[in-house]
Formats: structure tokens, C-alpha cells, sequence
């Protein structure tokens, strides 16, 4: 039958816990055998004759434990004379094991006689009474575990650990009873039952002894923050004293990094509000005087790397305001560039000497040469899904290898490139030798497949519906799988991709495209195509940030031209006025030769080259590509098209980012043919905001004998484009968690030129001619984007106002799409 113990009581209050009287059977009976082995500690048990020898060891009362298990704790074995001290020892380590809450030894004739009571098996943790903290995070933090043996002092030590988590999340009234359940066959049910009591507020937080900056800005750079009652998405408005000590670091840093090099915190004060709810936090400050950079010296004996190079690499100017950030990008810069041209391991010392006189700081960089050191092992952890070699083959050293920062930290960024990863860091430890190092790659694995199922509106496609499943990593071996499917009011698509990212486990990536892909542009440009085809990918390094690929693809499109889609009052494109490819149509040899189905045969290459300092949200670098395909090899369609596309990123202080990313192709037919409408490039829409799709380009216009426009008509696509965009991405002052970022951008460029058969000039009438205007003139446009990390996806919010225009373009203002990161 089983029985519970109560009050096994275990309270605890600000951090404190208690025992209180009246325990139960269980913890009183083990705290009494402590007593008992204290008592017996303290006086040996009689001595025996020392001349009898030990007959035999009988052990009594164990019910899990071997018998040889309990005589491999003793000191003395048959044979050997009963020894009184040897007889306390072995009963001391006996206890030391946590397996017994009692223990006796003593001598029957010439037996000696060992009887224990076993501690109990814990056969479940139960946490009651949680409400804002996870049982998860409870049974990460405990010790206690399901089949482990009880003792009253582990228990207590969990308490303590339970507690520390409740002050953590700003609980500090936080009470822990643990209960026991007896069960049959020696096993219990440990039970906390847990009171969290109120949450232990901010009321105040103040400074003493700042001048130079207020105490709202000093409020806005430490984490801890204020209560409010109307603020229900703070998360850090509770006392916790290890964020205190954090919020020390952030005001030292801030100070520092404005000048102040000799700001130091006197003291952090946390006191408790007279009714005990809240806490009020001062902080006392000497901000100390206000300091430029003055001299910025080099000193090195390095033989490749003069100190003319190295200064030239120090982002420090004398007479600039003082950074402490500086220093340590100064130091990197510098680690970096002798990493470069062969120091694998150097040693920079800056000597900062402060002159209070003239309020500058002078910096002297010591750099010198380290010893050598080779990396002994390379540990990969935490990777429970991901087999090793698919880490490991990222890394730029291997063991055996010098060690070397610089691949250390490429390594790290091609690990975090792979996206499987929400965190990757590399470390490095002593190893067996001093010239030896263990370099520990430490990962947290991510989910990676996804099973997606998604509607939106766009003002683009108008509803979108789109169904995916993907794996990133399939079978932890880096694989890449996706079949989607996805309908717009202008794309159908359906797609099966596979990418295997070491082909024959060589340093060559190899993958296989099959598609359906239905476009509608009949109400931009009097056609809709559908293309059914089927892709090989390869690609491989030319250098450790560039690369190659090859690409061929057979496609099959079924283009079909609709009726002539006139603007008869510049708010949009009209009605079909018949038949587009009817003999009598005026307009019929322009583009109904292209109607019809061809075979395209694509073969085609691109050449990388990607110098940002991270994947996405770069900061530092810069990225190209070059690529050019080339048709006709087959197949009834012949073209050679050449893409530019790259970028440049720079990271601002305060989280802006500037970037500049522009691209430019050109598309030309051979053997005699011209290029279709649907291998031309239209742009607009989000490769050109401020313009709708096909917004912008050479366009079907009618116009009277007198060069005026009558009517607007299709866009035809252009042979030849540059566009340019220049961001600047701003900060929003919102809770991170909010998702929402922004940013002020422009893009400017062109899209221009058809062929000569595409330009032709055909009479409509007595008055009017139906023309291309294929005028490569400048467009251009500027606006704000907000961005939203939504529940529903990744939107994006375009404000635009087109600056540069032709008349005839199609404008817009407002976009709302989805959003990419580049």
C-alpha cells in the first residue's frame, strides 16, 4: 500500500531555504542514520580481542545492491583481525556512497555483520504549481532523475537550484516544499510543489553622479528596465542581480565608447520597496573627464608585415573621439591581415597611455610573433542530427595543422553558412602539450525540414496559395530536397529540387531541377507562356570565396498571344480588342511570329566571388556574380544572355547598415534569330520598386502625326538592363521580438532596346502608327520599406515615389509582398 510522507518541508523564501520541524518517516528516519554515523564516528566500536581474525562478511538487508558491492566498500576482508579503526573507516565510505540512509557494522562471534537500509529509487519527478516557468527548464536545472537513489541532501540541493531559477525570472518570494511518495519495492515519487508567488518588480531606477548624460539615456542603455503596468511585452522589468552586473558592463561600455575612458560604476544598489514587491535600483558613477585619440603607434619586428601596413589597417585617427570598440577592432583588423600574408599566430598588446593634461589617449600596438602552435584535435559537439564529416569537411584547418585564427574564424563563418545551425562557435583550449591546442566546434542544431502551408495577398499576384515540404539537411548529410507547389493570379509553378552538396564525396555539388511553370502576363503584355523543363546543376570552388557553377536545362515553352491591350485613359491597360494574331490585326507581325511552341536548349555557367563577412545582414564586404547562358545547341531557339550582379555592404554604428547592389544583362539573338518576349527582361514590381511589373521598358504606343500618344499598349520586355539600388537599413526603436525593421532606399537605372523587327512601324490608320518606344531613358525612384518577421512569414512593405519617369510607365506607390534578405 503506499503511504505519503508529509511535511518534508524544504521552504524557501528570498532565497533561503528552511527545514521544517515534523518530518516524515522516510527523511527523519535518513537524517537519524547521519545522526547515528556521526555518533558512531565519534566513538569507535568496542575493541575485539586483536588476535581474532574475521571468519566471514555477512551482509544483511540490501535489496537492489549486490553483497560484493557493498564488501568491495570495505577496508578489512576475511582473514584480517577485527580492527576498530579499519571498522569505522569502511563504515564511513559505506555512507560517503549515497546508497544507504543507515548503516551498521558489527561482530557476531567471528562474523562480521554488515546491515543496511537502502535509500529509495526515485521512480518519478514531479513538478506542481508552475505557472510562468517551463517544467522543462525545472528538469533540465534539477539532479534528481527518474531510477537514481534519494537522499534528503540532494533534495534540498534541487530546492536551491528551483529557487535560483524563480529569482532569475524575477520571483524572489519563491517557495519549494518537496514531498515523497512511498512506493513498494523501495521507490518513491519525488514531488516539489511550488508557490511562485508575485513577480519582484522594478519600481525606480536611478543614477548619482552623472552630469553629462540624463538619466533617460543611461535608462536606455542598461537591459533592466522599469515596471509598467501598461507594458505587457516587457520581459526584463524584474530585479535580477546577475542582469545588474551585466547592466555595469553596458553603462562601462557605453561611457567608454564616447570618451569617457576613466568611467568606472561605484556602486550598484538594489533595495527592497517597504512593502516588499518591488526593488529600487541606484547606481553611482564617476563619468571622469572626456578623452580624443591622440598618437596611434605600431611596433612590430615582424619581417612581411611593416608597420606602415599595419597602421594603415587601424581604424584610429588622431583627434577622433575616444572608442574603446576601436582598440579591439584595431586588434582584429590586425590579426586579420597578418593571417593573411602568413602569421599564424601573433600577439597584439596595446599600451594605452592616458594623458589627463591634454585629455588624449595615446595607444602604442605591440605586435609580435607568438609560438608555434598545432592544433592536437578538433571536437565537434552538439551536432545531434548532423553527422560530423558534414562539419567538419567546412573546416578551413585540420589536425596537424598550425593554428591559425583567421581559418579558425572562416571556418566558423562557412559552418554558420550551411543554415542548419542556430549558433556555432569555435573555441580553443590548452592541449596535452604547450605547443599543442584543442579546438572545440560547438553547434545547436535548428530545425531544418519544413512542412508549409501558406495564403497571402500581394498586390502583385493578388492571392497567393503556396504548399512546400523541404529538408535543408536531409538525413544530416547536408542534402537539399524541396517539392512545392504554388498559384497566383500570374504564376502557376510545381517543382521538385534536389541538391547534393559533395557529389561522390568530392568537393563538388551536383543537383537536378524538373518544373511546370505557367506565367500570365496578358494584362501587362498580351502573352502568357508555359514552360515544362528539367535542369543539371554542378558547381565547385575556384578559391576559398568563389566559385563556379554549370548549368543545362531543357525547356519547352508554349507561348500564346492574346488580344491588343490598349490605355485609353492612362489609369490602366483596357479590354482585348480582338484577336491579337488576326490576319487583319495592324499589329500582327510584331508579335505573333513568336507565337507558338519551342524547344530551348540551355547551357550556361556562372562565376562567384563573395567577400561578405556573413551570409545575410552583411555588415562588411562585398559579393559578385557573372554568368552567361548561351541557347541553341539543340532546340529551335538560339540566344547568348550575360548577367552582372553584385553588392557592397557596410555596417554603421547604432544597428544602420549601408548597402549598394546593382545588376545589368544583356540577351542577344544568333543564327539569325531575334530574341522571343518571353526570354526578354522585364522589370518592375520588387526588382524595380516604385514601378508595377513590366512597369517600365519599351512599350507599344500609338501616336498621331504629330508625335503625340493616343493610346498605351503592352510592354514587350527590353534586351538590355542596369538597375542600381541604394539602401540604408534604419533601426526601429521596437522590442527585437517585434520583428519589424526598416529601411530608406533608392533605386535608379534603365531597360531598353528590342530587336529591329520588334521596332518596326505599322499604320493603323490615315493619322496614327502603332511604334516601339524602346528608349533606354534613366528611371528612378525613392521611398521606405518596412519589413516584418510575421507569424504568417517574412512581408515587406514598399512606400515609393517614382522621381524619374516616362510618361507611359506604369507607377506605383504602395507594394506589399514577401520579402528575401540578401
Amino acid at each position: 500500500m503506499k503511504r505519503v510522507l508529509r511535511d518534508v518541508v524544504l521552504g524557501a523564501a528570498y532565497g533561503v531555504a528552511t527545514v521544517g520541524a515534523g518530518a516524515g518517516a522516510l527523511l527523519a528516519a535518513s537524517t537519524d542514520a547521519y545522526a547515528q554515523e556521526a555518533q558512531r564516528a565519534a566513538t569507535p566500536p568496542a575493541a575485539q580481542p586483536s588476535g581474532q581474525a574475521i571468519r566471514r562478511v555477512v551482509v544483511e538487508g540490501n535489496q537492489r545492491i549486490e553483497p560484493a558491492t557493498i564488501t568491495s566498500y570495505l577496508l578489512v576482508r576475511p582473514g584480517d583481525t577485527f580492527d576498530p579503526e579499519r571498522i569505522d573507516l569502511s563504515l564511513k565510505t559505506l555512507f560517503a556512497t549515497g546508497l544507504f540512509a543507515d548503516v551498521q557494522i558489527e561482530q557476531r562471534d567471528t562474523d562480521l555483520v554488515v546491515s543496511v537500509i537502502e535509500n529509495p529509487i526515485i521512480n518519478r519527478v514531479i513538478f506542481e504549481g508552475m505557472h510562468t516557468v517551463d517544467e522543462s527548464d525545472l528538469e533540465d536545472e534539477v539532479q534528481a532523475r527518474p531510477r537514481s537513489v534519494f537522499t534528503p541532501a540532494r533534495a534540498q540541493a534541487d530546492v536551491q537550484r528551483i529557487i535560483e531559477v524563480y529569482r532569475r525570472a524575477g520571483r524572489f518570494a519563491a517557495q519549494v516544499t518537496p514531498q515523497v511518495r512511498e512506493l513498494d519495492q523501495n521507490r518513491v515519487d519525488l514531488i516539489f510543489e511550488v508557490d511562485e508567488g508575485p513577480v519582484t518588480g522594478v519600481r525606480d531606477i536611478n543614477f548619482i553622479g552623472n552630469d553629462v548624460f540624463s538619466d533617460r539615456a543611461l535608462r536606455d542603455t542598461i537591459v533592466t528596465a522599469e515596471s509598467s503596468w501598461w507594458n505587457f511585452f516587457q520581459s526584463n522589468d524584474n530585479y535580477d542581480p546577475d542582469r545588474l552586473e551585466y547592466d555595469r558592463e553596458q553603462l562601462r561600455q557605453f561611457y567608454n565608447n564616447r570618451g569617457y575612458a576613466d568611467f568606472r560604476v561605484v556602486s550598484a544598489v538594489a533595495e527592497l520597496t517597504p512593502d516588499r514587491k518591488d526593488f529600487y535600483i541606484t547606481f553611482s558613477v564617476d563619468e571622469g573627464i572626456r578623452y580624443e585619440f591622440g598618437d596611434v603607434r605600431v611596433q612590430t619586428e615582424l619581417n612581411r608585415l611593416p608597420p606602415e601596413l599595419l597602421r594603415a589597417a587601424i581604424p584610429i585617427r588622431p583627434g577622433e573621439v575616444f572608442r574603446g570598440e576601436l582598440i579591439e577592432d584595431a586588434i582584429d583588423a590586425m590579426t586579420y591581415l597578418a593571417g593573411s600574408v602568413g602569421y599564424a599566430n601573433v600577439v597584439i598588446t596595446p599600451n594605452i597611455e592616458r594623458d589627463r593634461e591634454n585629455r588624449v589617449v595615446n595607444i602604442t600596438f605591440e605586435v609580435n610573433e607568438g609560438p608555434r602552435v598545432f592544433i592536437e584535435r578538433i571536437d565537434v559537439v552538439g551536432n545531434t542530427r548532423t553527422i560530423d564529416r558534414v562539419i567538419r569537411r567546412e573546416m578551413r584547418v585540420n589536425e596537424g595543422d598550425a593554428f591559425n585564427r583567421v581559418l579558425l574564424d572562416r571556418s566558423r563563418q562557412r559552418i554558420q553558412s550551411l543554415g542548419f545551425f542556430k549558433d556555432v562557435t569555435v573555441e580553443d583550449s590548452d592541449g596535452s602539450q604547450p605547443d599543442r591546442s584543442v579546438v572545440t566546434v560547438t553547434v545547436e542544431e535548428e530545425s531544418t525540414g519544413e512542412l508549409a502551408f501558406a495564403a497571402g495577398y500581394s498586390s502583385t499576384d493578388s492571392f497567393l496559395f503556396d504548399a512546400s515540404i523541404t529538408e535543408r539537411n536531409l538525413r544530416g548529410r547536408g542534402q537539399f530536397l524541396r517539392l512545392r507547389a504554388s498559384t497566383s493570379q500570374q504564376r502557376q509553378q510545381v517543382d521538385l529540387r534536389f541538391t547534393e552538396p559533395r557529389f561522390m564525396g568530392r568537393d563538388l555539388s551536383a543537383g537536378i531541377d524538373l518544373y511546370s511553370l505557367r506565367t500570365d502576363f496578358l494584362s501587362q503584355s498580351s502573352f502568357e507562356n508555359q514552360s515544362t523543363g528539367i535542369g543539371l546543376r554542378a558547381g565547385f570552388p575556384l578559391s576559398e570565396q568563389s566559385g563556379m557553377s554549370l548549368t543545362y536545362s531543357l525547356i519547352q515553352d508554349d507561348t500564346q498571344i492574346a488580344g491588343f491591350l490598349v490605355d485609353l485613359d492612362g489609369a490602366g491597360p483596357g479590354t482585348a480588342t480582338g484577336d491579337q494574331c488576326d490576319i487583319g490585326n495592324v499589329a500582327r507581325p510584331i508579335l505573333c511570329d513568336q507565337e507558338g511552341t519551342f524547344l530551348t536548349s540551355v547551357f550556361g555557367y556562372a562565376i562567384n566571388s563573395d567577400h561578405r563577412n556573413q551570409p545575410t545582414r552583411a555588415t562588411r564586404g562585398f559579393d559578385l556574380q557573372f554568368s552567361q547562358d548561351i541557347a541553341g545547341i539543340g532546340g529551335d531557339v538560339n540566344y547568348l544572355r550575360t548577367e552582372l550582379e553584385g553588392g557592397i555592404y557596410y555596417g554603421l554604428p547604432w544597428g544602420f547598415r549601408a548597402s549598394f547592389r546593382g545588376n545589368a544583362g544583356y540577351i542577344m539573338g544568333w543564327g539569325g534569330d531575334d530574341v522571343r518576349i518571353n526570354d526578354r527582361f522585364f522589370k518592375g514590381g520588387s526588382t524595380f520598386r516604385g514601378f508595377d511589373v513590366a512597369g517600365i521598358g519599351p512599350r507599344q504606343l500609338v501616336v498621331n502625326t504629330s508625335g503625340a500618344t493616343e493610346v498605351v499598349g503592352d510592354a514587350i520586355g527590353g534586351n538590355a538592363f542596369a538597375i542600381g539600388t541604394l539602401q540604408l537599413d534604419v533601426p526601429v526603436p521596437l522590442p527585437e521580438s517585434f520583428g519589424i525593421g526598416g529601411a530608406l532606399f533608392v533605386d535608379f537605372g534603365t531597360l531598353g532596346v528590342v530587336d529591329s523587327a520588334a521596332r518596326r512601324t505599322v499604320a493603323v490608320d490615315a493619322d496614327s502608327n502603332l511604334i516601339v518606344d524602346d528608349t533606354a531613358s534613366l528611371r528612378a525612384a525613392a521611398g521606405i520599406s518596412v519589413f516584418w518577421d510575421s507569424p504568417f512569414g517574412p512581408v515587406q512593405f514598399d512606400f515609393s515615389q517614382p522621381l524619374q519617369y516616362e510618361d507611359y510607365d506604369r507607377r506605383e506607390q504602395f507594394r506589399f509582398s514577401t520579402r528575401t534578405q540578401f
